[in-house]
Parts: structure tokens; sequence; C-alpha cells
């Protein structure tokens, strides 16, 4: 099954022979190999390169276990690397290489080649990867399909794939499983045999059972504002254990560094300025979240669709804040009082910015009032839109708020600039 995965393309496409290594992160299975040996091999034929200048070298395989020293693999690429033209160094599960550190510095130097490796276990799953070579890595993050990946892939109507897509996500190789049962079984078996025992590696854990439990707890609260001591708290009333709120926030930092979840922080409009707690926690996929829930709660389809907006604006390019506003509201005596209220996300990319509301439905004009509120309390000439599960076609309204559709908004790669 071939699928297209562009915009990661283009992003290694457009870093070529920027002298830096290109660095491929990303939570296991989720697709760097095959953008790396498959997709950007391809490129690289298409664009006229030799065979001979390509040489990919994948740890994880038997066949180069020999080279698995540094000295080893040294001595073979120097016995590839035999004339001045460019050559292509594509290395797959790097962190299996000893010093790996090491080699890649030395092969950067070299004029004549051009360095990319993926990396999948607790050290290359860091968000902090780029610190081993000292401001000389570029990186690439890749994420689960986004919406757009996964809908040619699927098949199916918009609505079939919508239904597959909020139920198990975008990992690509749910899209090889026939039955349902074989999808919930791979989802459930990605923490327990991959991710869990990564994060234990790395942070030189004991047992997997609180941390296991931590990430049940954001599954069953995920897009609500929450902090170690709200966590505290409902770690505490849910399970019946106790963490404290030092061994919450670190294992909060472990789950962002291994890619499974991504904090978004809260961001005040008016005064310019990041307020800090409480923020959210948003699944790098929903499918994985799902699979936290033992895929109990799949009716939440509002905070589902609000992780997808969130992921796929991340996966666009953007930097994704949670927006905070001022609202000046009466209380029951009939007296002024002030409320902060929130824009689910701030999208920011360079000089352009865009104000957007998850909204699954709004069915009344109060419902819509309501949404719409803390966007019309924007002074400033960014856009503002609401995305909903219950339209298709974008209108915009007296205040130039636009609304637009899910499928609209996921489908089209211009959704924003309708």
């Amino acid at each position: 099954m071939d699928i297209k995965r562009d915009i990661y393309l283009q992003r290694l496409i457009d870093r070529k022979h920027n002298g830096l290594v290109k660095v491929i992160t990303g939570v296991r299975r989720c697709g760097k190999s095959y953008l790396l040996f498959n997709l950007f091999y391809k490129h690289l034929i298409s664009a006229g390169i030799d065979e001979k200048h390509i040489i990919k070298v994948s740890f994880d395989e038997p066949q180069n276990k020999k080279l698995m020293k540094a000295e080893d693999l040294c001595r073979y690429l120097d016995s590839l690397i035999n004339d001045d033209d460019m050559h292509y160094i594509l290395l797959d599960e790097v962190q299996l290489l000893e010093d790996f550190e090491g080699v890649l510095n030395r092969y950067m130097k070299q004029p004549n080649t051009d360095i990319y490796v993926t990396g999948s276990n607790s050290k290359f799953l860091s968000t902090d990867v780029i610190t081993e070579f000292r401001g000389r890595g570029d990186e690439v993050h890749i994420m689960p399909l986004s919406f757009s990946e996964y809908f040619p892939a699927h098949g199916g109507t918009f609505a079939e794939a919508w239904e597959d897509y909020t139920l198990y996500g975008g990992m690509p190789n749910v899209l090889k499983l026939k039955t349902e049962e074989q999808k919930i079984s791979y989802l459930s078996g990605l923490f327990s045999e991959l991710y869990l025992v990564d994060i234990m590696e790395r942070n030189g854990l004991k047992g997997v059972k609180a941390i296991g439990e931590l990430i049940d707890v954001l599954a069953s609260s995920s897009a609500s504002m929450v902090n170690p001591r709200k966590l505290e708290n409902t770690f505490s009333s849910v399970t019946g254990n106790k963490l404290s709120q030092v061994t919450i926030s670190n294992y909060l930092d472990y789950l962002e560094q291994a890619f499974i979840v991504k904090k978004a922080i809260r961001y005040d409009i008016k005064g310019k300025k990041y307020i800090g707690t409480p923020s959210k926690y948003y699944f790098e996929d929903v499918g994985l979240m799902n699979a936290r829930l033992n895929f109990r709660q799949t009716d939440d389809t509002p905070h589902v669709m609000e992780n997808i907006i969130f992921n796929e604006l991340r996966y666009r390019g953007f930097s994704v804040d949670i927006g905070s506003v001022e609202l000046s509201d009466k209380n029951s005596e009939g007296k002024r009082k002030t409320i902060n209220t929130e824009v689910d996300f701030v999208a920011n990319m360079g000089n352009r910015r865009y104000y957007i509301q998850s909204a699954f439905s709004m069915p009344t004009l109060e419902k819509a009032y309501q949404e719409k509120r803390p966007l019309n309390a924007i002074k400033d000439s960014f856009k503002k839109i609401v995305v909903v599960g219950d339209i298709s076609r974008p209108r915009r309204d007296d205040n130039g708020i636009l609304t637009i559709g899910i499928e609209t908004f996921l489908t089209r790669a211009d959704s924003l600039e309708l």
C-alpha cells in the first residue's frame, strides 16, 4: 500500500545539502523508515542520482549487524564514497550504532556527503535529540497519518473514513489490518510492548503501572485544562493511588519527549503573553488515546475532533496555543464581572495567525453565540474560524467569522484561506 506523505517529503527535499544532519523523529511506527527509505529514496532516483551514490543502512536488519561498530561502518562507508560527487547517507535506527554521534559528526564535515537518519528507541524518541549534534542537526518531526493522508488510502467515503479515523487514528499499519480485533490489538500492543518500555529504559523507571495509569487519566480528560496539582487529585480519585505533583510533572515530560502527547500552553491574547498552567495535553494519535481507554469512550466525538484539529494544525506547520480572552459579564445581582474564556486554538506561522474554535455542533443560535463570543471579543484583524462537524459549505457571518465543516477543513489544504 502506497501512502503519500508529501509534506514530510518536501521538508526533507528542502533540507538537501544544508550541511546539517537531517534527523527524522516521531513516535514509533508512525512511518519514519518508510519516509526515508521509500519516498525520499524514490525522489533521489527520480532526480537523477546514481544508485551508487545513495548509501542505505538499516541497523535493525540482521545482515547489518556487522556494521554496528563505528569503525566497521566508517570502513564500509569509506569504501563506497570513492569519488567527489555528492553521496547521500541514509541510516535507519541509527541509535543501534555504536558512537553514532561521532560517526555522524565525522561525515557531516565531508563536503560530498548529505546525511539523513531516523531513530526509534528511548534515546532517539527524545525531543532533545538534536542537542546530540550541538546545533548541527536539523529535525523533521513526523506524525501519524493526518486525515488528508489517511483518506485516499482508506478507500471509503468521507463518512466511513471519518468514523474509522476517529476510532482507530492514523498509525499507518492500522490501514493494513482488516478486522476490528486486529486494530484494537495492534494499538493496545504499541503501548505495552514498545512505548512504555522505551520510556522506562530512557528514564530509569522500575514499574509501568503508575505512568500507565497517568496516561489513562490523560486519555479520559483529553482536551481539558490540567496541571500537576489537578492531576494529582484526579489520579488519586480515579486509581486509588497517589502520585506527587513532582512525579506527575516528570511523567508528563517523559510522555511529551516520547511524542505520546503534546502540551498546548495558554496564551493571553489581549496581553500578548503566555500564562502557563493549566495547560492541555493532546494525544499524537487519537487511536492510541482510544486504545488506552479500551475504546470505551468512543462516543466522545467532540473531544476527539478537537484533538484531530490540533494535530492537523501542527501537521500543516503551525505552532498551536490555547487562547485566553477576558469577557465582561453580569452576575446574578446584575453587577459587571470579568471572566476568562477560551479560544480553542491560536495557530501561528511566521506573520500568519488564526483563531480557531472546535464546535462539533451548533444547532441553535444560542450555541452559535456561545462559541463565537470569545472570537468576537478579539479586536485584532487576524482571521477567526469555527470548525464544526455538521455542515459542509463554508459560510461567513456579519462579523467576518468563517464557519466550515470538518470535511472541508481536513481535506482542503487551503481551508484556512476560504
